[in-house]
């Protein structure tokens, strides 16, 4: 077993596939924490879903498989969706979830009707686009691996120069606009950054996926901590290490994809954390629970004694 993970980590192909899947999952964690804390996980599934119809318009103009054309089609087409959503839910009386669900399928619709076209066209053999709904991260090349290393690092430079204002975003966008803060702005990039997080992964982990690689690690690493400061990089570090560890499972085993291996073991690293952490873990509050209706217990036998006295 030992043997075959070591050969497996010399191999030029895993190499590669390990290290664009290994950072997709820290910069999914770590971009994805804002979009948890911000109450809007769901935006991550409509976004990656909404992307779909980019990508085929994309194709169609460019009329091949070229990851850098794709990309930028379904970021275009991921940031005409968040703005619909975002104009629907503020400026109508349609509510925050009721616009996702319909930008979601409506969008999804869209891409299924180009895909379907595409398929029949003389050029389908060559576009292969189906991977990019559940994702063939076995196909990645060096010079996707650069540009998600390249888009990943200006994205963490901004969290970095923007820290104070997406701490303050996120927890309390009320109170950053009475201090002066521009929120049309911050807003606007933290949704430019989540929707570029998505469309680097549509990929390796596809858009049925990708939303889990999205939200999953946050979620497990709020269950450790409070802090902005100790969740965003613990988020980072899950969604790095399931990505890894995901590749492994992928290319150990025979025919298993690469996208649904790394979302089961981040599903473990929630699951594990949900039951086991020391602060918000179910088992931990169990105990809790009933250490207090010992001493509740206690507490009513004393009185019943003194009252009885």
């Amino acid at each position: 077993m030992w043997d075959q993970i070591t050969l497996l980590f010399k191999d030029y192909t895993f190499q590669i596939v390990a290290l664009g899947t290994g950072f997709l999952g820290l910069l999914s964690g770590a971009i994805g924490t804002y979009a948890t804390l911000k109450k809007e996980s769901l935006l991550g599934d409509a976004l990656s879903h909404s992307a779909l119809p980019g990508i085929g318009i994309g194709f169609l103009i460019i009329q091949s498989k070229e990851l850098t054309g794709l990309l930028i089609g379904a970021t275009i087409s991921g940031l005409i969706a968040t703005a619909i959503i975002q104009l629907m839910s503020k400026k109508s009386s349609v509510k925050f979830d009721s616009a996702l669900s319909l930008v979601l399928s409506s969008f999804f619709g869209l891409g299924l009707v180009i895909m379907t076209h595409i398929q029949g066209s003389p050029n389908a053999q060559q576009a292969g686009l189906d991977s990019f709904i559940f994702g063939q991260a076995s196909a990645m090349l060096v010079r996707d691996v650069r540009l998600i290393a390249i888009i990943g690092t200006i994205i963490f430079l901004l969290v970095i120069v923007f820290w104070k204002e997406f701490k303050l975003f996120a927890f309390d966008s009320d109170f950053g606009r009475t201090l002066g803060f521009s929120g049309k702005f911050i807003e606007f990039l933290m949704s430019t950054m989540i929707v570029l997080t998505i469309i680097l992964g549509l990929e390796s982990v596809g858009v049925i996926l990708v939303s889990a690689l999205l939200i999953g690690p946050s979620v497990a690493a709020r269950q450790w901590s409070n802090k902005l400061g100790v969740v965003l990089p613990l988020a980072g570090a899950i969604g790095f290490v399931s990505g890894i560890s995901g590749t492994i499972i992928s290319s150990i085993g025979n025919r298993i994809p690469t996208g649904p291996s790394i979302v089961v073991v981040l599903s473990i690293f929630v699951i594990f954390s949900l039951f086991f952490s020391p602060e918000r873990g179910m088992i931990v509050k169990r105990s809790i629970h009933k250490k207090q209706q010992k001493n509740f217990m206690k507490q009513i036998k004393s009185l019943e004694k003194e009252h009885g006295k």
